[in-house]
């Protein structure tokens, strides 16, 4: 099967022009901080995806259904409401972790946290240092 079209699609856009464009001082101090870790852990350099998602490395995915598509190992995105962070949600990653991490919720494949007032930063560390191990 042909690899799926994307609207999400790596591009040439500056990730730091973007942040120059997330309003909330605090929550652009907070992506920082977040992509700092990713970068130290994932050892690659961010590249912006689509409008507004930051993601590190690159990775063909292939679904049951055979569909292909082109796509980031990590990242993540300030939203109106929170910050996504992308490709952290591992099968191996520890229940009893996630509980140490402080304030989050999660989705299907994100892991949402609104800043990092409440978030142990040690273990928001260890959560990235797993996922970027598992995806090397």
């Amino acid at each position: 099967m042909a690899k799926a079209k994307l609207k999400t699609e790596k591009t040439e856009v500056s990730v730091k022009d973007f942040l120059n464009t997330v309003d909330d001082e605090q929550k652009r101090k907070d992506i920082l901080l977040i992509l700092k870790l990713m970068e130290k852990a994932i050892g690659e350099k961010p590249k912006m995806w689509g409008a507004t998602i930051i993601g590190f490395g690159n990775v063909n995915l292939k679904y049951e259904s055979g569909r292909e598509l082109d796509w980031f190992k990590i990242g993540l995105s300030p939203r109106k409401q929170n910050i996504a962070l992308y490709g952290l949600l591992i099968p191996s990653l520890k229940e009893e972790l996630l509980n140490g991490l402080g304030k989050h919720s999660t989705g299907k494949g994100c892991l949402y946290i609104k800043d990092l007032t409440g978030v142990d930063r040690a273990v928001l560390q260890n959560i990235i240092e797993q996922a970027c191990d598992r995806k090397k």
